[in-house]
């Protein structure tokens, strides 16, 4: 797990972050804006999540669908925020993140489920502008904490991130359990002790 915590450094020239959509000139020779997603956004970002799984060899593992994500996006509390590059109107990237809580920090906290852009366009600086955005976020937010996972083999995203200031937690390892083991694990417990849901 990476994270970037309490002084946010952020590049880019844009000063505030609400709706509207920033330009980044990270080129003379290009400009890259970046908006919040909406639900026109659910089939492109779709793509976008597979191609991503399918670098990180785990495309058998996208279950949500474009009807998902559209659905999703059209609620008042997403379950998540999304941030879209686009470069000359075309979509090139995203970055998916939602909000959690630190108990040590006492603050709110922006953790970044996946980062994306598309290979066309890598290496002009639309991570980057991407990670900044979100960064700005979570200072208006007030979010002391931004983090994120990264595959262990990724060298380049590991080289990019910790580029931008990022340090690996060290002595921590993430847990998980899918949708099945919750399953089994709760018909077990309610099998062995009873147990009331405040």
């Amino acid at each position: 797990m990476y994270q970037i915590a309490e002084n946010f450094t952020s590049a880019g020239n844009h000063r505030t972050v609400n709706n509207r959509t920033h330009r980044y000139p990270e080129r003379q020779d290009m400009a890259v804006s970046i908006r919040s997603a909406s639900t026109e956004d659910a089939n492109q970002l779709y793509q976008m999540i597979c191609e991503l799984a399918r670098y990180e060899k785990a495309e058998h593992c996208v279950k949500v669908t474009a009807a998902d994500l559209e659905r999703q996006l059209a609620q008042d509390d997403a379950p998540f925020g999304c941030l879209i590059a686009e470069k000359d109107g075309r979509t090139c990237g995203f970055a998916l993140y939602f909000y959690a809580y630190s108990t040590w920090e006492g603050s709110a906290t922006i953790y970044l489920e996946d980062l994306y852009v598309n290979p066309n366009f890598r290496g002009a600086g639309i991570g980057a502008a991407l990670m900044s955005f979100l960064a700005e976020i979570a200072q208006q937010k007030g979010c002391r904490r931004l983090e994120w996972s990264v595959l262990d083999w990724n060298a380049t995203a590991i080289d990019f991130y910790e580029r931008l200031g990022a340090k690996p937690i060290a002595g921590w390892t993430r847990y998980r359990m899918d949708a099945l083991t919750i399953q089994t694990f709760v018909s077990n417990t309610r099998t062995q002790a009873p147990c009331e849901v405040a």
